[in-house]
Order: structure tokens, then C-alpha cells, then sequence
């Protein structure tokens, strides 16, 4: 048992091992002991330098610590700069410009006068430089072909004269001799051409009023309407926004049972004009009058927003709105027709309390904040009424004229004075006379241009 513990103390793994490779047994004991107990290796290898490109560099952060806790703070300071004003270059003085003077064709030099009046005809050529068939230089303008320059006056044919004496000499001299329209239609033709003066930009609206009732307010409306109607081509129309049973349709021949409160009912589906004139009735003047409600009980329902749809409407189909106010000045329906106003029509009577109660109605507006619609104001002093003979009615018109801007007289008519249907064509000449003056002074107050 002792040898063989011997034996396995004294064996070595490596003999087996090296005795498989050939290696003596004597060799392998000399190697063993040539070896140290702890073998180190140590390798050496170059130290790798990275080296980081342009991009990185451009956005890397300096590694710096920084101590959010500390703020330096810089002391305030102030400083003062003076700004000195540079002086001023002088301003050269242009040389004096030498023109010399044009020859014209029979060698005579153009004086200056005669070459400024030739560059004005060459820069802005007129209707008398251009009636030989000259060609501007520049492009003309439509209004250059005017009746003057395209119309040869010689072969014309002169225009008939109107007035007794004037027509009989044409006549008799077998229109040879011509002295033109006598200074009566002169005077008239005048009145027209004030009255038919062209307007831009939307309807006009005149209400007709007064504080009193019986002056023959509603009788002036339908004659200022027609008036108006006889000379101008635009459509007119007169509404009766009268709040105690209107008359105004009463003037005219009923053609339609409709009323204002129709209007306002059927509103929505008014689309055109021939729509609207299905509700209004027209006389030989081409008048449209738009009657108010008959039932007295429902008149008062006509209010200010119902008058502003009616008056909506008829501003899209007309040039010329007129409105009969009835007398209730303090009704709600006067608020909105003041408020669209143009110009105003007060109606006076010829009696005292009539022409008082009439300039009261001016004072009222005055106070209420119409001023300019007095200043601009129109009265027509019917003289048909009772009174009017025991009256100065020149000392009304008087004070009138302190207040508005003109006066009318409106004389008395058979017709008129009936309260029935109006006839136009039928009336007196010194009615119609006075009608057309009434429509031109109210035109004459009128603005061309919506808003001027």
C-alpha cells in the first residue's frame, strides 16, 4: 500500500503527455524546473488618436462648468450722444432753358403765345379742332362724340318754335323765317330741365308733412307726384304712410285692392318690378301711389319697421320716393321717414292757425335734430283753403322764407279743391304752372350724388 501511494504522488499529468510527444524523461524534469512559478506576458500597442471632423467641431460644446448660482451684474450707465445736424448743401439753380423760336410755313416765327396755344391743341385737342377730320395723337374719350361735332348745323332742320306769334311767322313764311321758342316756352323748357335732373347712387326721398290736417297735404303729394312724373322718364312713386285712414290713393283711378300691408306680407317673395306693380295703382303721369291701410283698426299696426321694409322696396324700382306723413309728426312711421330723407315738403295752409301750426312743425324738427332738412325745406302754401282771402298771404311767405329755403304758391283749382280723383292734363295752366315750379325747387334741393 505505501509504494503505491508513492507511485500516485510522484506521477505528472505533463509526463503522460510529453511522453506522447517523445520528450525523455530527463528532459521533461529540466523543463519544469526551467520555468518560473508565474508567467506574465505584456504586449505594447500603438496609442489610437481620434480626431473629430470640421461638422462636429462647429457644434460641440466647450466642456466649461458653468455655475448657474452666479450672475455677474454690470452697474448701470448712461451716455450721451449729441447728434449734430448736417448743413445743408445749397440748391443749384437750373440754367436758364433758351427756346428758340419755330419757323412757320410762310416763314414767320412762332411767337410764344402761338407755341403754347399750339402744344395745348396738340396735348388736349377739342371738339373745334377735331371738326376737319384731324386724327389725335392720343386715343379719344367717348364723350368727344357730341351732337355739336358730328351734327352738320346746315343740314339740320330747325326745330318748329312754340308760342302764338313766333309759330304763325314760321308758318307763314314757309319756315323761312325762324325766331325760336317765345320767352313763355323759353321759361318752361327751363322748368323741365331743372326737373329732370339726373341723380346717382340710389332713390331720393321726400316726405310731405305738416302738424295739421285739412291744408290739403295729401292733395299737394299727388301733385308734386305728378309733376314730377309728367317730365322725367325715372319711375316715381308716392306712398301713403298716413296712420288715420290715408287718402292718397283716392287721387288717382284704383287699379288694385292692395295696400301698404301687403307690401310688407309679401315681401320675401317681391323679387321684381313687375311683381311690385301689381300693389300700386298708376295714373296718365306714369304715378305709382301705394295706398295705406283702409281698415282703421289696423292702421295703427303699420309701424317703423314696417315702413322700412316698404321704403327698402321701392328704393330698388325708383328714382324719386315721395311720403304722405299723414299729421301724427310723433307717430313712430316719422322717425324712420325723416331718418331717409333727402328733402321735406311742409304743407301750409292760407289761414292763421294753419300757417302757425306749419312753422311749428319746423320748429319741431329743428328740435329734434333736423336742422339741415329745415334749411333745405320746401313749403307749399296752398291757398285753396278757408281764410285765405282775409289773409296777407304775402307776410307768410315772408316769414317763411326766414326759415326754409323756398315758397310756393299752389292756387286754387276746381279740380283739386274737389278731393277726388286728379286729372293732370285737365288742371288749370297756372296749377300746373306751380306744380312743376314745387318739383323743380324740390329737385333743386336734391344731391346728385347719394351721400354728396
Amino acid at each position: 500500500m505505501p509504494s503505491r501511494s508513492r507511485e500516485s504522488e510522484s506521477h505528472d499529468p505533463l509526463s503522460d503527455s510529453e511522453a506522447g510527444y517523445g520528450f525523455a524523461d530527463g528532459a521533461t524534469d529540466d523543463l519544469a524546473a526551467s520555468l518560473p512559478q508565474s508567467l506574465s506576458i505584456e504586449v505594447s500597442l500603438p496609442t489610437t488618436v481620434h480626431a473629430a471632423p470640421d461638422d462636429e467641431l462647429a457644434v460641440a460644446i466647450v466642456e466649461v462648468p458653468v455655475n448657474p448660482g452666479s450672475v455677474e451684474v454690470a452697474q448701470p450707465s448712461t451716455m450721451s450722444i449729441a447728434v449734430v445736424a448736417p448743413t445743408p448743401l445749397p440748391e443749384p439753380v437750373p440754367a436758364p432753358v433758351v427756346i428758340p423760336e419755330l419757323p412757320t410755313n410762310d416763314g414767320r416765327a412762332l411767337g410764344r403765345r402761338d407755341v403754347s396755344r399750339r402744344d395745348a391743341v396738340t396735348a388736349n385737342p377739342g371738339r373745334r379742332d377735331r371738326s376737319r377730320g384731324e386724327v389725335s395723337h392720343t386715343p379719344e374719350a367717348a364723350n368727344m362724340l357730341t351732337a355739336d361735332r358730328l351734327i352738320d348745323a346746315r343740314k339740320k332742320k330747325p326745330v318748329k318754335p312754340e308760342g302764338g306769334l313766333n309759330a304763325f311767322l314760321y308758318a307763314a313764311t314757309l319756315h323761312l323765317v325762324n325766331l325760336g321758342d317765345s320767352p313763355k316756352v323759353l321759361a318752361r323748357k327751363a322748368i323741365e330741365d331743372r326737373v329732370d335732373k339726373r341723380f346717382e347712387g340710389g332713390a331720393r326721398f321726400i316726405p310731405v308733412l305738416t302738424r295739421k290736417g285739412g291744408v290739403g297735404k295729401t292733395t299737394i303729394t299727388a301733385l308734386l307726384g305728378m309733376a314730377l312724373s309728367d317730365i322725367r322718364e325715372d319711375r316715381i312713386i308716392a306712398i301713403d304712410a298716413n296712420p288715420d285712414r290715408g287718402t292718397l290713393s283716392e287721387r288717382v283711378n284704383k287699379q288694385t285692392r292692395s295696400t301698404v300691408r301687403d307690401v310688407v306680407t309679401l315681401a320675401p317673395s317681391i323679387n321684381s318690378f313687375n311683381d311690385f306693380t301689381t300693389m300700386v295703382s298708376r295714373d296718365e303721369t306714369r304715378l305709382d301711389i301705394l295706398a295705406s291701410d283702409t281698415d282703421p283698426l289696423l292702421s295703427e299696426a303699420f309701424d317703423e319697421n314696417d315702413y322700412n321694409v316698404v321704403a327698402d322696396l321701392a328704393a330698388r324700382f325708383y328714382s324719386i320716393v315721395l311720403t304722405d306723413c299723414g299729421t301724427g309728426i310723433v307717430h313712430s312711421v316719422m322717425r324712420a321717414t325723416l331718418q331717409r330723407a333727402d328733402s321735406v315738403v311742409i304743407v301750409s295752409g292760407g289761414s292763421v292757425d294753419e300757417a302757425r301750426l306749419a312753422s311749428e312743425t319746423l320748429t319741431w324738427l329743428e328740435a329734434n335734430g333736423y336742422q339741415d332738412l329745415v334749411k333745405n325745406a320746401v313749403v307749399a302754401l296752398n291757398t285753396a283753403t278757408q281764410g285765405t282771402n282775409l289773409v296777407k298771404l304775402e307776410e307768410i311767405e315772408a316769414h317763411f322764407k326766414s326759415r326754409v329755403r323756398e315758397i310756393v304758391r299752389i292756387p286754387y283749382d276746381p279740380q283739386l279743391a274737389a278731393g277726388s280723383v286728379i286729372n293732370y292734363r285737365e288742371l288749370k295752366p297756372l296749377t300746373k304752372a306751380s306744380a312743376r315750379e314745387l318739383a323743380a325747387l324740390v329737385v333743386d334741393g336734391l344731391p346728385s350724388r347719394q351721400g354728396a
